[in-house]
């Protein structure tokens, strides 16, 4: 993924702070848990030189209740006056990590690019929908807050939304019929008005998940209302109901299984087009010293790397790549075919490019 927003805080003249935290707030014994987890932080980084205003800053930020609720974290990153970067990560950190160096300490915070997936919750009805939009860096779309404005919630307008007996005679039967026609054509018509929403949305906003659940009726009115390139992104989660608190167990449990899946086959596909690209047409190499070069000669389009299995030199390889404007994604610990955990996607290739062959890349047969 793009992270255009970590470039300045490369670019800045250090020494850095980083921290990378787990601040879930789950239990009730959670928070003497993280303020006893971030005092020995700070006793570390005020033995390393950590000024004592900024790490009051950086106390205060990490033990403030945030408004986000479930399992999250916290990553700053910061010159000795002034903090460069604060955001909420999407899962805790694998590691949790407290740094203090000439430059930034990425890794913690870039391990869980898999966990930032924007997406679009529509919960309908007959008359309409509610819809949620999660940012990448927001881990709860039940409890984050929801960037929609005006537009999280679509009304119709077409209340004819009840079919019902008109008499119970056979001699009313035609006009039961045309009544019937008339809630039928409301439905559709309000599903009309909520695929115009979703649709100018997804222009908008470009969310990764398009999620839909409800009342089934409805949500099959939507899908035939949307266009054939949105319907084939639906993903259905059943159980969400309108005007109802979708944080409950067996909803929010949904979610979080729809949301695991797609990020498991997002990540099985980059490591699939990875392996393709190797045996392919050379636009990738792998292992960190063909990484390397090939990031000196601006060729990066994307870092690929595996969390539990990342080269020595992966935080310079990670900077590298944010500095020259490439993507970074990290794979999980199970995929194999990336030599020494590290590979890259290519701009571009010539004659002096590394052999896009893993066996070939040097003669290590260990490396892959």
């Amino acid at each position: 993924m793009k992270l255009p927003w970590l470039k300045p805080a490369l670019e800045a003249p250090g020494p850095f702070t980083s921290v990378h935290i787990d601040t879930t707030r789950t239990d009730p014994h959670a928070v003497g848990q993280l303020e006893a987890r971030w005092a020995r932080m700070r006793s570390d980084l005020s033995a390393d030189g950590a000024p004592a205003a900024l790490l009051d800053r950086i106390e205060e930020t990490v033990l403030s209740p945030s408004s986000i609720g479930g399992r999250h974290g916290r990553t700053l990153l910061a010159t000795d006056t002034e903090v460069l970067v604060d955001r909420v990560l999407p899962a805790p950190p694998l590691t949790e990590s407290a740094h203090r160096g000439e430059h930034p300490q990425l890794l913690p915070l870039l391990q869980l690019t898999p966990f930032a997936v924007s997406q679009l919750l529509i919960i309908v009805d007959r008359a309409g929908a509610d819809l949620h939009l999660r940012a990448p860096d927001n881990p709860s779309i039940a409890h984050g807050h929801n960037d929609l404005d005006a537009d999280a919630s679509v009304e119709g307008g077409h209340d004819v939304l009840h079919k019902a007996s008109l008499g119970g005679g056979t001699q009313h039967g035609w006009r039961a019929n045309n009544y019937e026609t008339r809630v039928e054509d409301s439905w559709e018509r309000n599903a009309d008005a909520v695929a115009g929403t979703v649709e100018r949305i997804l222009r908008e906003k470009s969310p990764d998940m398009l999620m839909l659940s409800g009342d089934v009726r409805a949500m099959g009115l939507l899908k035939d209302a949307l266009s054939p390139e949105s319907r084939a992104r639906v993903i259905d989660v059943p159980g969400g109901t309108r005007g109802v608190a979708f944080d409950r167990g067996p909803f929010r449990e949904e979610l979080t299984a729809a949301t695991e899946e797609f990020v498991a086959h997002r990540q099985q596909e980059l490591a699939e087009r990875f392996r393709e690209s190797q045996a392919r047409d050379g636009a990738s190499v792998g292992g960190a010293s063909e990484v390397a070069q090939a990031l000196t000669r601006g060729q990066v389009e994307e870092l690929v790397f595996v969390s539990a299995h990342a080269p020595d030199t992966i935080e310079d390889l990670l900077r590298r790549t944010l500095l020259t404007d490439g993507a970074v994604s990290a794979l999980p610990e199970d995929v194999d075919g990336i030599p020494e955990g590290v590979g890259a996607l290519l701009r571009w290739r010539d004659g002096t490019t590394p052999s896009n062959s893993i066996g070939s890349m040097t003669g290590d047969s260990q490396r892959e």
